[in-house]
């Protein structure tokens, strides 16, 4: 009867009765008896060129680590001696690949050329006696002669000789390549596919927002524009006078629209809309002075900064520095810490300056009206050399909302 033929009983009580079961099977016919293909081989292998010496000579430790590894199902090999000999069973021939007909007998360092330096550190602290190992070790090795990226999950085990000193090590190991690859495949699948979620949900949220904001700012559009037309009338000294008012201030509203329509209807560029306000007044070069990074401001901002802009050069053309042919306008702007804003109209060159012996809806405007959009405040002061303006307030950006830090 041979090993693996036997079926064996359900009513094993214990482990003498399985070694009293085992007592009708012969003993093994020779150390390398079992041990399918590399038994053979290391049976017929000419150990006496190697250090190891001929097999009739091996000691008793290294026989029993031998026998142990050939009948193993788990993938193993097995260094001995100074050299650290190579020997392996069935399942550990695989993963040499092409250096199979040639690593039996072979030391470590000659058939694991390519990886030896990495695996320096294990061998040394496994010979010192510790065992040693790891799970999915990346390790660059030579396949075909082309070196590609490998994963192994492995142990090293010292093995003792019959005196008990370290003379070798086992290592129990499988090749973890296709796993490794699968995993990072699949999670690379899954960042894939959280980025396109977050990506579909992102646009999700800036879809309701801009539905929103469009909501927001016709309704705005329309209370801006009934409150100028219903000032304006308030305000004038006549049906004419009330006419050419509401029609400038409408006006100023509607190139306003332009730039939002041209940012599609998102934030807009303070230099875009004060240039868009005075362009019509620049009769020759260096009569206005805009001096300001690139900031932007939201919808609402826009619409009332440009009123405000719209108001003061009026103003300006009827009674202030662009009524003769001296007179000038600077306008400065920065963005501060927090989102903080500041604008500052200046004039300067203009007919001496005489302070409104009433305040219209133009003066509430560019103050209280507009300063508000800005969450801040609108301030004028009527020097005799040349009106000052100064807005201050806080920045709002669609684009903030729309893509949340």
């Amino acid at each position: 009867m041979q090993y693996g033929e036997k079926r064996w009983a359900n009513d094993f009580m214990n482990a003498d009765d399985i070694w009293n079961s085992l007592s009708d099977f012969p003993a093994p016919d020779g150390l390398l008896s079992e041990g399918g293909m590399m038994g053979d081989a290391i049976r017929h292998h000419d150990w006496a060129a190697t250090s190891l010496g001929p097999m009739a000579t091996w000691p008793l430790s290294l026989k029993n680590a031998l026998r142990m590894m050939l009948t193993s199902r788990q993938p193993m090999s097995l260094f001995w001696g100074r050299d650290l000999i190579m020997l392996y069973n069935d399942g550990y021939a695989p993963f040499l690949a092409e250096r199979h007909g040639r690593a039996l007998g072979q030391p470590f360092q000659t058939i694991w050329s390519d990886v030896w330096q990495e695996l320096v550190p294990l061998v040394a602290e496994t010979l010192s006696g510790r065992g040693t190992g790891g799970e999915d070790i990346r390790l660059m090795m030579l396949r075909d002669g082309v070196e590609v990226e490998t994963f192994w999950t492995f142990s090293y085990t010292p093995v003792h000789d019959d005196h008990g000193r370290i003379a070798g090590l086992i290592n129990i190991t499988t090749e973890t390549t296709s796993h490794v690859r699968s995993q990072a495949a699949a999670a690379a699948i899954i960042e894939d596919t959280q980025r396109q979620l977050e990506h579909t949900m992102q646009l999700e949220r800036q879809r309701r927002i801009v539905q929103r904001e469009m909501a927001h700012r016709i309704k705005n559009i329309l209370s801006m524009t009934m409150a100028v037309v219903s000032q304006s009338m308030r305000h004038a000294t006549s049906i004419e006078d009330a006419q050419e008012t509401i029609t400038h201030r409408i006006g100023a509203l509607a190139k306003a629209q332009d730039i939002l329509t041209d940012t599609e209807f998102r934030d807009a560029n303070v230099r875009s809309i004060i240039e868009q306000v005075l362009k019509p007044h620049q009769d020759h070069s260096g009569r206005t002075r805009l001096d300001g990074r690139d900031v932007k401001v939201s919808a609402q901002q826009a619409l009332g900064l440009s009123l405000a802009m719209h108001e003061l050069a009026t103003n300006a053309v009827k009674y202030g520095a662009l009524s003769n042919e001296n007179g000038t306008i600077s306008v400065r702007w920065e963005e501060g810490a927090d989102n903080t804003f500041r604008l500052e109209w200046q004039e300067a060159g203009g007919p001496p300056v005489v302070p409104p012996s009433r305040k219209g809806f133009g003066s509430r405007l560019t103050g209280r009206i507009v300063g508000g959009y800005f969450n801040g405040a609108g301030d004028i002061d009527y020097h005799p050399q040349g009106v000052r303006y100064v807005l201050t307030g806080t920045i709002e950006r669609l684009a903030d909302e729309l893509n949340p830090s």
